[in-house]
């Protein structure tokens, strides 16, 4: 069985790194794929409604997918292996169906672009996808630390003392 999903966040880190996050339909379970810069920019691009001045990878295949007289039926994050996610694109037309291997970034730039829906199959959440109610309570425990942190006197001749404060706290030398 499979789960419907949605792009729920684009995230990029400081180093380019791209992290898309699916969730389900009230946003109860999250699933983290890291992707890359490419697809993060494709995936972007779509969901800001951004033209494009020339076709993208994504867009030339969407178009071709059109050209022999398929429709993208779905796509769907199948399985996870050795911390890898995989997918496969579902193409339909009037007489024939195909599932076609690919990788998760790609398939949901795909599946934006053909306006098709994104699925990930049941064992793949259950292995890696996150709960929100878990990513509060982990954010809670967070805060509860940083305030028991934030209450402990350190002397001033502890060894290594520099490394517990926060940059603001040492001075400039």
């Amino acid at each position: 069985m499979a789960v419907e999903m949605f792009v729920y966040r684009l995230l990029i880190d400081l180093q380019g790194r791209a992290l898309v996050v699916l969730a389900d339909e009230k946003a109860e379970r999250l699933l983290h794929i890291w992707i890359g810069p490419f697809e993060a920019h494709a995936i972007a691009r779509v969901l800001k409604d951004e033209p494009f001045e020339r076709p993208l990878t994504h867009d030339l295949l969407s178009s071709v997918i059109a050209e022999t007289g398929y429709v993208v039926e779905r796509v769907t994050i199948t399985r996870l292996e050795n911390n890898t996610y995989f997918a496969e694109i579902s193409l339909i037309n009037s007489t024939t169906a195909t599932d076609i291997d690919a990788r998760p970034s790609d398939a949901i730039a795909l599946a934006l672009r053909a306006g098709a829906p994104i699925f990930v199959n049941e064992e793949v959440l259950e292995e890696a996808a996150e709960s929100t109610a878990q990513m509060r309570e982990d954010a809670e425990e967070i805060e509860k630390f940083k305030d028991l942190m934030s209450d402990i006197d350190i002397p001033d001749d502890l060894p290594g003392r520099d490394i517990l404060h926060d940059e603001e706290d040492t001075e400039d030398e």
